[in-house]
């Protein structure tokens, strides 16, 4: 009996240490590239390309300067703050309502609307839409434009519609009715009993468009062929592969993508508690 005990210590023992390994190693492969990044954006182009040390020889400082002046990242860094706080607050506004309705009211399509928003889910059209929906934003003189390249890069959030809307299915309709009593008017009951409670839900939304928008590239960069002065960081960086001299500035690209990396890491310490109280509530209701 008591060898049987300690053979279930010792294998507990030994789960717990692979699983501190794993997370561990996981660590590592998550913060690594990061950690490159960022030494590798202190170190001089010839240094970089060369390989040699994973620190920098000389600390080049240098480098972020001349990303932020001589490459104008200041003007691509307040564009993709422009575009991805637009198109954040646009999707949540959006996905809101529509996940409100979807939840609460019933009308003719609904059910065929629900299956497409569920298709989507499982169908990725990828660089296919590109061109109707630049062709589209042309016709009604979006293209060269701010709004054009916000609303582009919103789309239809399906996924999301669908996470608010299993999060507002959580949610007592008691409530609506209590408050329906009291004389609020259907949408009264969302801006007053929905929303202060779908709050945590919204939060990953925001979260997970916030950073699809500044991470973005391959629609960004199609939308501002027509006005480069809209380019955002992520696509100005990637300009930079080339200079004038047709040598390749990787010190001056992973400056720029260092830069690109802080605003997603303030969002996320800001929304870290929201983003898991969302998760593990739309897990306990969903």
């Amino acid at each position: 009996m008591e060898s049987k005990v300690k053979s279930s210590k010792l294998s507990a023992k030994i789960l717990k240490v692979c699983a501190v390994l794993f997370l561990l190693i996981m660590i590592v492969f998550t913060l690594y590239p990061i950690i490159y990044t960022i030494f590798g954006s202190l170190k001089t182009n010839a240094e970089l390309t060369s390989g040699g040390s994973f620190f920098p020889k000389e600390w080049q400082f240098q480098n972020y300067y001349q990303a932020f002046v001589q490459a104008d990242f200041v003007k691509y860094t307040i564009n993709s703050v422009i575009v991805a706080v637009s198109s954040t607050l646009l999707a949540v506004i959006t996905c809101a309502l529509a996940g409100f309705i979807l939840a609460r009211r019933n009308f003719v399509g609904k059910k065929l609307l629900l299956a497409l928003y569920t298709s989507m889910m499982f169908i990725s059209l990828g660089s296919v839409t590109l061109y109707p929906i630049y062709q589209l934003l042309q016709r009604l003189g979006l293209n060269k434009s701010m709004i054009g390249l916000v609303v582009a890069l919103t789309g239809g959030q399906a996924v999301n519609v669908l996470l608010v809307m299993g999060f507002v299915r959580g949610v007592p309709k008691e409530l609506d009715e209590a408050a329906i009593i009291d004389g609020s008017s259907f949408y009264g009951v969302f801006a007053r009993i929905i929303l202060p409670v779908i709050k945590p839900i919204l939060a990953v939304v925001a979260l997970f468009v916030f950073r699809n928008t500044w991470n973005d590239y391959i629609t960004t960069m199609i939308m501002t062929i027509s006005n480069t002065k809209l380019q955002t960081l992520t696509v100005a960086v990637v300009q930079l592969k080339y200079s004038v001299n047709a040598a390749a500035e990787w010190h001056i690209m992973l400056a720029g993508a260092s830069i690109a990396i802080i605003p997603i890491l303030i969002v996320y310490m800001l929304c870290n508690k929201q983003f898991i109280a969302g998760l593990t509530a739309g897990a306990v209701k969903g």
